[in-house]
């Protein structure tokens, strides 16, 4: 049997503060009724994402888009059809949103939408509405003082709110040490730290989660972290990519897209195989490799969440 091919625009319509989504409850008549999920609609024939995403929301909400770029696109395979999500970010609108069609909408905390019954195929947006665009892995340093000088200038300057402590060269005791002091760090300005190691790294410090390296990805068979943490994992191909998603991971970095100093001998994927692998990724997916915040639209552009690096943030 072939599938019926839906492309659906959808948007993830952002408070002014970014602490708020809107969200919207789906019609008991229709499929997965009574869920909720974000406000948008089939495309038809003629129209791109933005443009049925902009007709779809006068008509259900009464709002205008004035600034919205792509957050992620995301394949799901139903019994009966395939469902292509194209998912927009909205930063400003005009109008005051309200249920056009007589459905409920309501704006809800980014921290409570795990509270909101949604349709499978929302799962990756969840994870993405929740990931800022700019993800800090940091550089290793031997100072101790200047290590948490520089930690905090990227916090407090660039705002950076999510975070890679990387640091192979110390032994498990001086890494959990620079963990605590990071985690104390990165909770005063309300940033997330993910610590880069084995897993039972958690037991000894309660940061937000486990960063895998693509080795210790490949040899895991199950998720290896409770779900109420963050798992992401260092991808560079189709097959990693497939691992992440079996393992349950809430996102993960792909590279290297360009040549980088630290490894110049890795031939890098560039824009056009980067944006492949992306499309069909099924999560949260951070360029990495060379990248700076002037490629951040760039990125975005073409599906990723955002950037990751170490040079462009560690000053």
């Amino acid at each position: 049997m072939v599938k019926r091919r839906v492309h659906v625009a959808a948007a993830a319509i952002i408070s002014a503060d970014k602490k708020q989504v809107l969200i919207a409850r789906r019609p008991s008549s229709v499929d997965h009724g009574g869920l909720w999920e974000f406000p948008g609609g089939k495309l038809a024939p003629y129209e791109t994402g933005l443009e049925g995403l902009k007709r779809e929301l006068h008509e259900e909400l009464g709002v205008e888009i004035v600034r919205a770029q792509p957050l992620i696109r995301v394949h799901h395979e139903y019994p009966d059809k395939h469902i292509l999500l194209d998912v927009w970010q909205v930063h400003e609108f005009s109008g005051e949103p309200f249920g056009r069609e007589g459905q409920a909408v309501r704006w809800v905390a980014m921290h409570e939408l795990a509270n909101y019954p949604f349709p499978a195929a929302n799962l990756p947006i969840l994870q993405a509405v929740k990931l800022p665009t700019e993800y800090l892995i940091t550089a290793e340093e031997d100072d101790e003082a200047l290590f948490d000088k520089r930690l905090e200038r990227a916090l407090r300057e660039d705002q950076v709110r999510l975070v890679q402590l990387r640091d192979k060269h110390l032994s498990r005791e001086a890494y959990l040490a620079r963990a605590e002091r990071a985690l104390a760090l990165c909770k005063a300005y309300e940033a997330r730290l993910l610590l880069n190691g084995e897993p039972d790294l958690l037991d000894d410090v309660d940061a937000d989660g486990i960063h895998l390296t693509s080795e210790r990805l490949m040899s895991l068979e199950r998720r290896p972290i409770a779900d109420d943490k963050l798992l992401a994992a260092s991808t560079h191909d189709r097959d990693q990519l497939r691992q992440a998603v079996v393992l349950g991971s809430n996102f993960v970095t792909l590279s290297p897209l360009r040549t980088t100093p630290s490894h110049p001998e890795v031939a890098p994927m560039g824009w056009h195989d980067f944006q492949q692998l992306v499309e069909r990724a099924g999560m949260p997916v951070f360029a990495l490799g060379g990248m700076t915040r002037f490629d951040a639209h760039h990125a975005r552009a073409v599906g990723a969440q955002g950037i990751a690096s170490i040079r462009d943030f560690w000053k």
